[in-house]
């Protein structure tokens, strides 16, 4: 082992937390991190758990042997999703983000040698890995207490690992996650924290928790965004499909949104009833349900599910922006199936995977086999929001491995329902067409939307920051901002629309309008439509509504295209909701009015702020229609 780390090139605070003498594995295959996750080969229930100060022994989480995989539980109801808060910055660089010090009123150095100091005292796993694509990524290494296996296998199925006899000699990481979940008791009363130190040599992560989400997934996706912050590029937060009709038209959709915006929910099959029928949408006044037959829905190739890499190198000349998949693996979320049928397809692939799994809070014995229907129970009745599957991605069928070029850039937004008596911003119909200038807007505010299952946080309206992906982002907003829309203006010919879940006005919709949209827009070929075929939204912020939509011979009713239709809506609740939507928009993008912002989206912004019309966005950025 004392040859292997002697090929890497490590700080000096590591090298002497490994010079204290403590084992340290360096796994060589995967096989090997699943049995370290479930406690050795004898073990079939393993309690990860620490000694703390004043505490005494704590179970952070368990995990059990299942025929399908390992199981992970934590104890602690608030660790089985991620804190939007659990950020801070170390360092002294650029950034608009809490930093360490003005929340504590000291510096992070003492913390940061305790953790070191820690870390010397208990067996280690020392895994290198790749943030991003292979070819186009920076060598990274995570540093673990031994005993949180499921947690280092968690990170090698999201980005890949490198085996302890591949590492290159002079191996340098220029990212370091530190895992030290004891300092969530001792120094954060409870909470998850994540910790970034942006040094002139390393980027250093001390991860204070074992969830994966704020570390293993988007702490790397904070990593990536850095560089590309640095370097003039973007890592957007969406979801990438290759769609192919019954009569082989191809186009490729890359979805954005903020979490539980439908971003794995894209590249999923449709999903149907019992019968077979597609439940279409359902009143949540009178109950009524609309069904849509569809014979033979469109065939697709996943590309990218949550971290599509946006690299230079990529590029082409086509005027379409191209996209690689940034994760060797997926965080696929499955609170939307909740019994035996609803996606046979992910159902599939859990239940009988060609190798064992990751599974985070679901119901299971030692033994059995993991359903990713029954999930851990928050309380008597109420099933945790946020179960998770971590799946590789060489386990996923018809996998696209190469960049693709993307025909339509969507963007998901969880609606709640809307009506006369309580109207809200649930006033989105089941997709409109964007102009760019209004794609960059709606790109900025990232709403996070409504009953949101995958963070702690999900009152009411709020944003989920540039991008969508800035709960992950270091630096500023600004620059993030103007990032985004250098990228929309360099490459005009990807098109843009907006798209709803969960509610249509008083409309019960699930992911529906997703699918809807990508089966309509495969078989027409693109979002390019003639004038007569788009109507101006009544909310310019929603670009155009589209006068009818017919897949597969049937038409969608137009009270699901325009919400001021329902008559339990109308023309009332819909302004009501408008000015709600509208408010929102003003209140989160004028943060962004600094001197740093490009001089274009200072127009768009305050063509917003004084609420421009539709054809005030097509001036600044045209959009063929």
């Amino acid at each position: 082992m004392d040859n292997v780390i002697g090929r890497m090139v490590l700080p000096e605070e590591l090298r002497a937390v490994l010079a204290k003498g403590k084992d340290v594995i360096i796994p060589e295959t995967r096989g090997e991190l699943l049995e370290i996750a479930m406690g050795g080969s004898n073990c079939d229930y393993f309690e990860v758990s620490y000694d703390i100060p004043g505490k005494g022994r704590v179970v952070e989480a368990t995990v059990a042997r299942c025929k399908n995989g390992a199981v992970v539980n934590y104890d602690d109801i608030y660790m089985r999703r991620r804190d939007p808060e659990c950020m801070l910055i170390a360092d002294k660089g650029d950034t608009d983000k809490s930093r360490y010090s003005e929340k504590y009123g000291t510096d992070f150095s003492p913390l940061r040698e305790l953790t070191f100091d820690w870390l010397a005292t208990t067996d280690l796993i020392l895994m290198p890995f790749t943030a991003g694509i292979k070819e186009m990524g920076s060598p990274a290494l995570l540093v673990a207490p031994a005993n949180a296996g499921f947690f280092a296998g968690g990170l090698a199925d999201l980005q890949g690992f490198i085996p302890a006899s591949e590492i290159p000699e002079g191996f340098s990481p220029t990212a370091i996650i530190y895992l030290a979940p004891t300092f969530r008791h001792t120094h954060f009363n409870g909470k998850q924290m994540v910790v970034h130190n942006r040094l002139d040599s390393v980027y250093e992560m001390f991860a204070y928790n074992l969830y994966p989400g704020p570390s293993a997934k988007k702490g790397v996706y904070g990593v990536l965004l850095d560089i590309g912050e640095k370097e003039g590029w973007v890592t957007a937060h969406g979801s990438t499909v290759m769609v192919t009709t019954p009569y082989d038209n191809v186009i490729t959709i890359m979805h954005e949104g903020a979490s539980g915006g439908g971003k794995s929910e894209m590249i999923e099959k449709i999903h149907r009833e019992m019968d077979g029928r597609i439940l279409l949408s359902q009143n949540t006044l009178t109950n009524e349900k609309m069904y849509l037959d569809l014979i033979e829905p469109c065939e697709l190739k996943p590309v990218t599910d949550d971290m599509a890499l946006c690299h230079p190198a990529m590029q082409n000349s086509s005027g379409k922006l191209v996209v690689g998949d940034a994760e060797d693996g997926w965080f696929l979320r499955t609170n939307h199936i909740t019994k035996y049928g609803t996606d046979p397809y992910l159902e599939e692939l859990c239940v009988h995977p060609q190798e064992p799994l990751i599974f985070i809070n679901y119901e299971t014995v030692p033994g059995s086999t993991c359903l990713i229907w029954e999930h851990t129970m928050d309380a008597p009745g109420k099933p945790c929001p946020n179960p998770r599957v971590i799946m590789p991605r060489r386990l996923v069928p018809n996998i696209v491995d190469q960049p693709v070029e993307v025909d339509i850039r969507s963007f998901g937004v969880r609606t709640p329902p809307c009506s006369m008596e309580h109207p809200t911003y649930g006033i989105i119909g089941l997709f409109h067409i964007l102009p760019p200038a209004l794609a960059w807007l709606w790109r900025l505010v990232a709403p996070r939307g409504h009953d949101n299952p995958s963070i702690t946080d999900t009152e009411g309206m709020s944003s989920e920051g540039v991008g969508s992906y800035w709960p992950f982002a270091t630096g500023r907003m600004v620059d993030q901002a103007n990032l985004l829309l250098k990228q929309i203006v360099d490459y005009p010919n990807t098109r843009y629309i907006l798209v709803p879940n969960q509610y249509i006005g008083i409309y019960k919709v699930g992911f529906m309008p997703q699918w809807i949209a990508r089966e309509y827009l495969a078989r027409r070929g693109s979002a390019k439509f003639q004038p007569h075929q788009l109507e101006v939204s009544r909310n310019p912020l929603l670009g155009y509504s589209l006068t009818s939509v017919k897949v597969d011979g049937v038409y969608i009713p137009k009270e699901l295209l325009e919400v001021n239709r329902q008559v339990e809506v109308g023309d009332q609740g819909y302004d009501a909701g408008s000015i709600i939507l509208s408010n929102f928009f003003k209140k989160e993008l004028d943060k962004f009015l600094t001197p740093e912002l490009d001089r274009l989206g200072r127009i768009i912004i305050e063509t917003c702020l004084n609420d421009g019309a539709l054809e005030e966005y097509l001036e600044l950025i045209p959009m063929k229609i």
